[in-house]
């Protein structure tokens, strides 16, 4: 019974945002009872897009092309600035693409391996915490970058165009705030040694697997001819996903394609889709739905939120996270710009504002050594420092 209870705490610690979304979900159904226009709450284009760049996504992953390409542009740096700079960098622009969430789950024990090995653990914190921040703001720039973007710019239906004259400047900004703040870090210099990097535990690097013959490196892997159609294969289905985004491709045909591709080469991968977070967004839209159903609730939210979407999107974000602020949110304004930015910009401030830094906290507290109070000190630091710097910018 003990134990059972222990792995029920540790479920609910896991996904809480799940949990409260769902207990939300079903608190506004004894208001609105549940009928057929529950299905309409339901975006299903959102869903779909979201499950199919998740797969994809997960599929470039495990060619081992992001670590690759990597590792080449490594082998170009000389001192523990630039080192630093690459990796942050490296979350920065990768999660336009691959969004926040893969970009940290990929890069971060990259990081922690790399500066392991190069004797710069004493970097750990500052860049895990920068690269953090990075994929924050970097993904800010595109619809795909994020899954508030994703959301925001299909339900308002945002010309592509409109949507990256809104991001564009926030995110041009966010590249020079990094790049000064990785000026800070003291420039020493080091020898990295990449070719056994393939054989390291990511989540202890100090211990090398010792049968590196079992071990192919990533030049062979990548180099593999199976692997390299993967790769082209990948890259067509994320292509379609584009085009879908840009509404060229419907989204129910870009599902069966991605789906029956995916089935048809490596369906392992579809264990990799977070269908946690395909479940929050349909008890959020159930929440939100509903909300939107009751007059004086929405009466209520939308005379609060007039004129005020920016700050209230920046405020709500750092206690529910970023993404059911988008949700709930864009059920009562029409004013996309601000939410897009509020949203964005308040994935930065507290450990929960972007459920991404969960993700570079977990992989720092697992390491041998970690010093979790530390960590969490520097991070509240740095990004209460990069979001009051873009409040100051957007909000006067």
């Amino acid at each position: 019974m003990k134990n059972y209870i222990t792995n029920i705490r540790e479920a609910l610690k896991k996904e809480a945002v799940l949990c409260i979304a769902a207990a939300a979900a079903a608190l506004t159904m004894f208001f609105v009872p549940p009928s057929a226009k529950y299905i309409g709450y339901i975006d299903f284009r959102v869903l779909s897009l979201l499950f199919c760049l998740m797969a994809v996504v997960a599929g470039f992953q495990k060619t081992g092309l992001f670590i690759f390409l990597s590792e080449k542009l490594l082998k170009k740096v000389s001192d523990s600035r630039s080192l630093s700079y690459v990796l942050i960098m490296l979350c920065f622009f990768t999660s336009m693409w691959i969004t926040n969430d893969v970009a940290l789950i990929t890069f971060v024990p990259f990081a922690i391996m790399i500066l392991t090995v190069a004797g710069k653990s004493k970097l750990l914190i500052p860049v895990v915490v920068l690269q953090t921040i990075a994929a924050n703001l970097g993904s800010m720039l595109t619809p795909v970058g994020n899954p508030q973007n994703l959301y925001l710019y299909s339900t308002y239906d945002i010309p592509v165009k409109e949507f990256l004259m809104i991001t564009l400047p926030v995110t041009a900004l966010s590249f020079v705030l990094l790049s000064l703040a990785t000026l800070l870090i003291k420039k020493e210099s080091l020898e990295v040694s990449l070719e056994y990097t393939s054989g390291i535990n990511v989540l202890n690097p100090e211990v090398q697997v010792q049968d590196t013959a079992s071990n192919k490196s990533l030049f062979n892997k990548i180099s593999d001819k199976k692997n390299s159609l993967l790769i082209v294969f990948y890259g067509i289905l994320f292509l379609i996903c584009l085009g879908c985004v840009i509404r060229l491709v419907d989204y129910r045909v870009t599902l069966i394609i991605v789906f029956l591709g995916i089935m048809l080469f490596d369906r392992t991968i579809l264990n990799k889709v977070d269908y946690m977070l395909l479940l929050t967004f349909v008890c959020f839209f159930l929440f939100v739905g509903n909300i939107g159903s009751i007059p004086a609730v929405k009466d209520f939210l939308g005379g609060l939120l007039k004129g005020r979407e920016l700050p209230v999107a920046i405020l709500a974000s750092q206690g529910i996270s970023n993404v059911p602020a988008a949700v709930l949110l864009s059920a009562f304004t029409n004013n996309y710009r601000a939410l897009i930015l509020g949203t964005d910009i308040g994935g930065l401030g507290t450990l929960v504002a972007s459920l991404a830094s969960l993700i570079s906290y977990k992989f720092y507290s697992r390491m041998e050594g970690a010093k979790p109070g530390k960590y969490l000190r520097v991070f509240t630091l740095l990004n209460v420092l990069f979001l009051g710097i873009l409040c100051l910018v957007y909000l006067i």
